[in-house]
């Protein structure tokens, strides 16, 4: 299960949800992790059960929409573990509702989180990762968590899927600067459909009020019908998509977009 052995990786958001579950993975596949996220009791928490499980982590305090945030959480990883070789931009909020009860406040603060979150840790990680990859350990890998939203329009999503769009062509642009510079790292974007997480559970009640659905259970049968395989993802698949990408099993790929759908676009 060593697919990452030796490998630093960094998660934004990851103190619960896909996050901290893509910290877990990356650990038990040999990744050193460095947690991140701005609630930091339950970040540690996550730190706690990786180590309890036999892997090596730490937790920093980061707001991705802060520069300075960025500087020490990357500046931290390099001291404490050397280098940093894998990049997981995880962060990221929810918006559900109609174009026209969205707020101007609510778009700043989507799209600060989601899109500038993603370029200042991108921005700080290829400074370091151009520097400290160890010879012999294969390029830097980032990896940025997008949507099947940044694939199509998703009714009453509009800036969720403003954003997440957003996400998929930085990471094609970033991909492809990267090879014109010469640098050994690849980008690529993952987009999972709905997943069981508290986020989760926060849209259906959302959406269950602008569909006029009778209760949240309702809600759920509805969406999970419209994937062919008839559920919605688990955390823990979504992660497993993350540790492809972070392997050498995906050395030739980069610029590009793994969806975690459950056949949801396929339509």
């Amino acid at each position: 299960m060593n697919r990452v052995n030796g490998k630093i990786a960094l998660v934004s958001g990851a103190t619960r949800g896909i996050g901290a579950e893509i910290a877990r993975v990356l650990a038990v596949a040999g990744a050193r992790v460095v947690v991140t996220g701005r609630q930091d009791a339950l970040g540690q928490a996550v730190v706690d059960d990786i180590r309890a499980a036999g892997g090596q982590a730490m937790f920093q305090h980061l707001d991705v929409t802060n520069d300075a945030d960025w500087h020490r959480a990357v500046e931290a990883t390099l001291e404490h573990f050397g280098s940093l070789s894998i990049l997981v931009n995880n962060a990221g909020i929810l918006s559900v509702k109609t174009i026209e009860e969205t707020g101007v406040e609510e778009v700043s603060q989507v799209m600060a989180t989601n899109l500038l979150g993603l370029f200042l840790g991108t921005k700080h990680a290829l400074a370091a990762m151009k520097t400290c990859l160890p010879d012999g350990a294969g390029g830097g890998s980032i990896i940025n968590l997008s949507s099947v939203a940044g694939l199509i329009g998703m009714t009453y999503g509009a800036v969720y899927s403003m954003t997440k769009g957003g996400v998929r062509l930085f990471t094609k642009a970033a991909a492809v600067e990267c090879g014109a510079l010469g640098y050994p790292i690849r980008v690529n974007s993952v987009h999972p459909s709905f997943t069981d997480t508290d986020m989760e559970a926060d849209a259906m009640r959302a959406y269950a009020r602008l569909y006029g659905a009778p209760d949240v259970a309702d809600m759920r049968q509805r969406l999970q019908r419209q994937h062919p395989v008839g559920r919605f993802a688990t955390p823990t698949e979504v992660a497993r998509a993350v540790l492809y990408l972070a392997s050498e099993e995906s050395g030739f790929v980069t610029g590009t977009e793994l969806v975690v759908d459950g056949g949801y676009t396929a339509k």
